[in-house]
């Protein structure tokens, strides 16, 4: 494998996608090899093998033998869209590239369809990622954990922990691993224990700030490091345990989805938050490829 260089393009740039992708056609032909294997198959009626092939004019393969038809785009998101499947495989595209997130007036002036049609693009596309993201195992080794408050439009008046018309949010990241996020209700001791049960493995060793409610984490078997914000304490190290205690890297990600709120989105209601949360928490766990990241998308159509 050829070392690409600190000027090479990027490793799925937009000239590779369009020769990737330049038509209708390519695009459902990727769509029924990730979804049924190939044009090659035992037909599910006849049982025969054969070369299914495209009727013309209609997203439908057909059997040699029998007829039977397949629709690729069938019980997916595509399904009997009128928006052309280069429009949608480019808007994953944009999706996968970018790390402020793509907005509805972006995705209009792209694809050139209307801002109705860009919004429900994006929306849609933001539920796939939420779809592709699943992992079985829980975190684990030594994982960061913060909430934030995001949205709620703000003049004056308090900031952070209390401020009104915000949403709240927990972020947890595995160091050097994947992270998870989730909308909660409060920070109430019940409210955070559920989500530490629910995504960290016990044992595991567990960074946070002095919010009182993380109190509970060494009751259930955690290892347990506060940093302490309010002494303007960021880091610190446990001969004990042989671990640097800090939460930069969950805080990280949190100025980088305020700040993409604030420039890309502007705004977003708490309705749609988690929708918006998988998208960044998409790109977040799969980072290292964007080619990998647009097939695991289109996989999960």
């Amino acid at each position: 494998m050829t070392k690409r260089g600190p000027s090479a393009s990027p490793e799925f740039s937009v000239r590779e996608f369009f020769t990737r992708f330049p038509d209708e056609a390519a695009c459902l032909d990727h769509i029924m090899i990730v979804r049924f294997g190939g044009t090659t198959m035992d037909c599910p009626a006849c049982g025969a093998e054969g070369k299914f092939h495209k009727l013309r004019d209609r997203r439908v393969y057909a059997c040699p033998h029998c007829l039977h038809q397949i629709a690729p785009t069938a019980n997916t998101i595509l399904h009997d869209t009128r928006t052309p499947l280069v429009s949608w495989f480019y808007a994953m595209y944009l999706f996968c590239t970018t790390r402020h997130g793509v907005s509805g007036k972006e995705l209009q002036r792209q694809l050139g369809v209307t801002y109705k049609t860009a919004y429900r693009i994006g929306m849609q596309i933001r539920k796939l990622t939420e779809k592709a993201d699943t992992f079985d195992a829980l975190l684990s080794g030594h994982v960061e954990m913060d909430e934030a408050y995001v949205g709620g439009r703000r003049s004056g008046g308090k900031r952070g922990r209390g401020a009104p018309g915000k949403t709240i949010v927990m972020g947890m990241i595995e160091r050097g691993g994947r992270m998870a996020v989730e909308v909660i209700p409060n920070v109430k001791k019940e409210t955070l224990r559920n989500v530490v049960l629910d995504n960290i493995e016990p044992g595991s060793v567990v960074s946070t700030d002095e919010l009182m409610s993380y109190g509970l984490l060494t009751g259930d078997g955690y290892q347990h490091g506060t940093v302490k914000h309010g002494a303007k304490e960021y880091s610190f190290y446990d001969y004990r345990l042989g671990e640097t205690f800090h939460v930069n890297t969950v805080e990280g990600f949190w100025r980088l989805f305020k700040a993409s709120i604030r420039s890309t989105h502007v705004q977003i209601s708490g309705k749609h938050m988690a929708r918006y949360l998988s998208e960044f928490t998409f790109r977040a766990n799969h980072r290292e490829r964007v080619n990998g990241m647009f097939d695991l998308l289109v996989g999960a159509l």
